[in-house]
């Protein structure tokens, strides 16, 4: 049998994917065969096709961030059969993946693939950046940059599950979707931080900035005493031309700067893979805090957001999709 990839050879356009077939891999011991149901286009796809994402692999590789799917074959028959999700920065974009049995996260029943696939790494992210970092307790207030992006919807909906009032930038035409998510819509080309100021006269309790840049200044200054400010990705930078580290590590530098200052606000870098460093302790609380957002969802209190489902061979349309502003939600591939 063979099974079908998607691979990114190099700095191509969304068309420049190639549509690939191989032997379908076998699982060792701890390891398991995933037949996968969805797997999406998030922003980090987006920045490894310019060769922007910051510690991707060489050319050529298999993109594909995180993916849900059915368990086929493993060590431990106890999970053949069952729906899991897995976070996998590489090689998603496949009809079969196999990935070791630690890294499976169960998905209820009930949970459509797609839909749960959306709440994978943005969930993960929204959650632990929420309640791991900045630890915003319920009658706080938050600033949300790109709040109808994958991780702001999720982001401002588990801040109102938490009790917590939440502030979220958009362009014009997406100010609806926010709004419709029980959260305040701000135009990101409008003067921001005195919309905010008006807002939190005191200063909001933790910023969520994937932008990075000059703006970073304002996220930081817009923070109450004792307040957080979380970055996590340097999307200004995604057209510009050059080696995207010495942004990333000027950004990084910034908020270390910020946390050594006599201040009480505090500064984070977050990256999901931060605490790999240690594994068992890294896979609990991926574990843990998915299948926190994974029962939000099925009660309701999450809502997803495809904006389409596609099939794996039109990767490049879907990946052209995404990148076109033109949808709301995230684009999933379903083999």
């Amino acid at each position: 049998m063979t099974i079908t990839e998607i691979v990114l050879p190099g700095l191509v356009e969304p068309d420049g994917l190639r549509v690939e077939h191989r032997e379908m891999p076998r699982p060792g011991p701890g390891e398991a065969l995933v037949r996968v149901e969805a797997s999406g286009i998030s922003f980090a796809e987006q920045q490894m096709r310019r060769g922007k994402y910051y510690d991707q692999p060489p050319f050529p590789f298999v993109p594909g961030y995180d993916v849900v799917g059915t368990v086929l074959e493993a060590e431990d028959r106890a999970l053949v059969g069952r729906r899991v999700a897995a976070l996998t920065k590489i090689g998603g974009w496949s009809s079969h993946l196999v990935v070791p049995a630690a890294d499976l996260v169960p998905v209820p029943e009930g949970l459509d693939p797609a839909e749960a696939e959306t709440f994978v790494v943005n969930g993960i992210t929204a959650y632990q950046m929420l309640h791991r970092i900045a630890k915003v307790r319920a009658g706080g207030t938050i600033l949300v940059h790109g709040a109808s992006g994958g991780v702001g919807t999720t982001l401002v909906q588990l801040a109102r599950a938490a009790g917590i009032k939440a502030i979220g930038t958009a362009s014009a035409r997406n100010l609806d979707v926010v709004t419709a998510l029980g959260t305040t819509a701000l135009d990101y080309r409008g003067d921001v931080p005195a919309e905010v100021r008006e807002l939190a006269p005191a200063g909001v309790d933790a910023v969520f900035d994937h932008v990075g840049g000059p703006g970073i200044v304002d996220s930081f200054r817009l923070l109450a005493p004792g307040g957080t400010l979380v970055a996590y990705g340097s999307a200004s930078t995604k057209d510009t031309g050059g080696n995207p580290k010495p942004a990333v590590l000027k950004l990084v530098a910034r908020l270390l700067w910020w946390n050594a200052l006599p201040n009480r606000r505090r500064t984070h870098f977050y990256n999901v893979w931060g605490g790999k460093r240690n594994l068992p302790r890294f896979r609990a609380r991926l574990a843990e805090d998915l299948t926190a957002v994974f029962d939000l969802a099925a009660t309701g209190a999450l809502r997803a957001r495809v904006a389409a489902r596609m099939p794996l061979a039109d990767a490049g349309k879907a990946l052209a999709l995404a990148e076109s502003g033109t949808v709301t939600g995230k684009v999933v591939l379903v083999p």
